[in-house]
């Protein structure tokens, strides 16, 4: 929901006095020392050609979540990427899920056309995918999608490819009709209950994502406190007086998939109730509610997950912690241990789709020219002439030293901003993947 109150980042005057003096927590020392020495050449010696992916897919190891990320909410090469780092963790790794930064309930519409065919999805990505979520109806995730409903289609009695959803931005009415189903067969008695406490909340069938989170947002304070205390004794209700009357297996996985639903109707309308003063609570509510969505799914469904969002969502550390104080990434860690490895991606130039402000609606295309000395793409684009990955952990040293400085790093969200956050990258990533040159992605 960081739509909602655009990030204001550091300039670069500050960022620059900011390293000058210290106060962010930049090494000294040692790691000052080794940005005396050639760090091209200090890099050169670790990095390997992203090429085939087959590179990738060894430095991931047995991670069974693993985060990736993109330096733009819009631009071709990083969607692509992800479509083909997922083909490749899926044939190489055995990974069964795609999770992304959209809605619970986008992900449970477009699982059911991934998994049993139902729907259109080009039509579904258009609902779904409006407000803060505009910049993931494009043709890549369109391809990608489809490519998990051939695969499932095609090799049936294995694996089964899932599409899932780990945001708040709209609940949509799915969710709410899962609850109430689960209590309609296991737990009648409770069914008016249930009903009465989302009557207000549920959203219209014929009202899609974008006008509902613009009209949630003009209700006042009071009213969307009230929602979340609804949604709150809603999933209290179902968690705690909604057990299956029947002790079976299947019955108890029932159960625990009707909390789930209630828990992201809960989340949503509770980070609506946040006020506008405590934005980074906020933020950190939702990431910690990503973090808990793609835990959750992991532990209930076999396989390995391939989580896409952007670099700032995947870290370890946030590189605005006065608003973005803990990242997705953060969490993650804190919950599976070295079971979630992340990767951030940087780029050298191109072009990347953006909104120009909060009052625009119509995305617009803009040039990222080359990245001036001081930025950390500066070195990186000198490193290999292709496209290459940089396993982290690996490097020791001088090199080590280098990628443990904070430096003004290129990171476009959904609006168009020409600050930079600085970033220290071995601190925040395992893994990097550094792409010369990106395009616009394909708006649909």
């Amino acid at each position: 929901m960081n739509q909602y109150t655009p990030r204001r980042r550091r300039l670069l005057g500050a960022a620059a006095a900011t390293i000058a003096t210290g106060l962010i927590g930049v090494r000294t020392g040692p790691a000052l020392a080794a940005a005396s020495e050639d760090p091209v050449a200090m890099l050169r010696r670790h990095v390997d050609p992203l090429g085939d992916l087959s590179n990738l897919a060894r430095v991931v190891g047995d991670a069974r979540v693993v985060g990736l990320g993109e330096a733009s909410h819009s631009a071709h090469e990083f969607f692509t990427l992800k479509q083909n780092v997922f083909q490749r963790l899926v044939a190489a790794k055995g990974f069964t899920t795609f999770v992304l930064e959209a809605s619970w309930h986008t992900g449970l519409r477009l699982n059911d056309y991934v998994v049993n065919g139902v729907g259109d999805p080009a039509q579904i990505m258009r609902a779904e995918f409006q407000g803060q979520y505009i910049f993931w109806n494009t043709q890549e995730y369109l391809d990608l999608i489809t490519w998990m409903r051939r695969y499932n289609t095609s090799r049936r009695g294995q694996h089964v490819l899932r599409f899932v959803g780990n945001d708040l931005g709209y609940p949509g009415p799915r969710p709410f009709q899962e609850v109430t189903g689960y209590l309609r067969h296991q737990r009648p008695e409770l069914v008016a209950r249930i009903e009465a406490l989302y009557s207000s909340l549920k959203p219209a069938a014929d009202l899609q994502a974008g006008p509902w989170m613009r009209d949630q947002l003009t209700k006042t304070q009071e009213a969307r406190q009230a929602d979340a205390d609804h949604a709150t004794a809603a999933l209290n209700l179902v968690r705690d007086h909604g057990r299956p009357t029947r002790a079976g297996h299947r019955d108890s996985r029932a159960h625990a998939w009707a909390v789930q639903n209630a828990v992201a109707i809960a989340q949503s309308f509770t980070a609506y109730a946040f006020p506008d003063t405590q934005f980074s609570e906020r933020m950190r509510f939702r990431d910690r509610a990503m973090a808990d969505n793609t835990a959750w799914w992991l532990n209930h469904h076999d396989g390995k997950i391939l989580l896409a969002s952007n670099n700032g969502h995947v870290a370890y550390t946030s590189d605005d912690p006065a608003e973005f104080p803990q990242p997705v990434g953060s969490f993650l860690r804190e919950k599976l241990g070295r079971d979630y490895i992340n990767i951030g991606v940087t780029f050298g130039r191109g072009t990347v789709n953006a909104l120009p402000d909060f009052f625009t609606e119509q995305p617009q295309t803009y040039t990222v020219t080359p990245p001036p000395p001081g930025h950390n793409e500066h070195i990186l684009e000198q490193v290999h002439r292709r496209d290459y990955v940089l396993d982290m952990r690996t490097v020791r040293s001088a090199a080590h030293e280098w990628l443990d400085i904070a430096r003004p790093t290129r990171s476009y969200g959904l609006y168009w901003s020409t600050d930079n956050p600085l970033t220290a990258l071995a601190r925040s990533y395992d893994i990097l993947i550094h792409l010369h040159d990106v395009r616009a992605g394909h708006l649909r």
